[in-house]
């Protein structure tokens, strides 16, 4: 990538210059939100308006998809055309993850699904073996498949294998707010993978989204540490700038870390002091 003097009005968009791209459509975000656990609706509007999402979750189970009058939560959606990923939520098996998401591309009209196959109520973490069984057929029945997985390089590698959109590993518990507790493992799924990484879950504060996206993360997906923040529309501007800087900086490109010290001015040019001898 050659390097392009920038103008001044340039600055504040220039993370976003590059477009995030998933199953062939391009996204000016490179944050994906939930729409689950905020005070009332306006706050969750307002909230998702400040991120400058483009596309939300919605999980079938939890929400009346089919109620569309004035001030409903899906007119809500529809009126600021945000792109709706709807995701099987509160699956334990293949089955039930297959068949909700049948429901959810009669009812909703579109193929994209976002795959949670969950193992147990205590951890949330997702069952590998289910999860992959469930992508598989749903690809071959048409779906876009977004699976959301443990952060395992081998797991996410046999789902891009398969044909799945984008992988999405989790950085830690769902709504655990302990950010990224693997790093090793996302930078590892990134020279494992070559479709997009969506970092998903346990997301705490914007230093984890910066973090995620410095990465090499194509995007993340949060809900919790936004909907109940103690203001969430503050909090999802704070997510959107710490987006902006986390792809900006890996696209710009961090250096790498050192075990020692190295000075930052060049020995050349140097002023030779001689100390006088008494």
């Amino acid at each position: 990538m050659g390097f392009r003097a920038l103008k001044n009005e340039e600055y504040k968009m220039t993370s976003f210059e590059t477009t995030l791209k998933l199953a062939g459509k391009h996204y000016s975000s490179r944050l994906i939100l939930g729409t689950s656990g905020y005070p009332n609706l306006d706050i969750m509007e307002q909230s998702l308006l400040a991120s400058k999402t483009e596309m939300v979750t919605v999980a079938l189970r939890r929400v009346n998809v089919a109620e569309k009058s004035s001030g409903s939560f899906m007119e809500m959606l529809h009126k600021n055309n945000f792109q709706i990923l709807p995701n099987t939520a509160g699956c334990h098996t293949a089955a039930e993850a297959i068949l909700t998401a049948h429901m959810a591309r009669e009812l909703l009209n579109t193929s994209w699904i976002k795959l949670e196959v969950i193992g147990d109520e205590y951890s949330l973490y997702p069952d590998s073996e289910e999860l992959l069984k469930a992508a598989a057929i749903l690809i071959k029945e048409g779906f876009v498949v977004f699976p959301y997985c443990n952060d395992d390089p081998v797991v996410c590698r046999k789902l891009a294998d398969m044909g799945c959109a984008a992988v999405m590993p989790l950085a830690s518990p769902i709504g655990s707010g302990q950010g990224i507790r693997n790093p090793n493992n996302l930078e590892l799924i990134r020279k494992t993978v070559s479709i997009p990484i969506i970092v998903d879950a346990g997301i705490g504060a914007p230093s984890d989204v910066c973090f995620a996206l410095e990465l090499g993360a194509d995007a993340v997906l949060l809900n919790t540490a936004i909907a109940k923040a103690k203001n969430p529309v503050e909090m999802a501007l704070a997510m959107r700038e710490a987006a902006m800087a986390g792809f900006t900086a890996y696209r710009s490109g961090l250096i790498p870390e050192k075990k020692f010290a190295t000075p930052s001015t060049p020995d050349v040019g140097k002023m030779n002091y001689i100390r006088e001898k008494k």
